[in-house]
């Protein structure tokens, strides 16, 4: 066990990020299930935004790799282009 003040608070803070960003990238995960399920296009395209704006995000705070991120959304983007 940690011996310090600020050894526990690390420990508190540090757990309280690892909370907030597997919401984060699950909550995304769950958007990107949807636009792969949705069939309207005009819906479909509307989803993409938001879901680039996520991955972005969870790119830039390194929750994700930059690459996987980017992988994701053209994957994402040409399966609307095809709708």
């Amino acid at each position: 066990m940690a011996n310090h003040k600020s050894a526990l608070k690390r420990i508190r803070s540090n757990e309280a990020k690892r909370l907030r960003n597997r919401y984060q990238h699950k909550t995304t995960r769950t958007f990107i299930k949807r636009l792969r399920e949705e069939t309207d296009k005009t819906k479909a395209e509307e989803l993409l935004k938001e879901v680039n704006a996520m991955l972005d995000k969870l790119a830039k705070r390194s929750i994700i790799h930059k690459n996987k991120a980017s992988n994701l959304k053209s994957s994402l983007t040409l399966k609307v282009k095809s709708l």
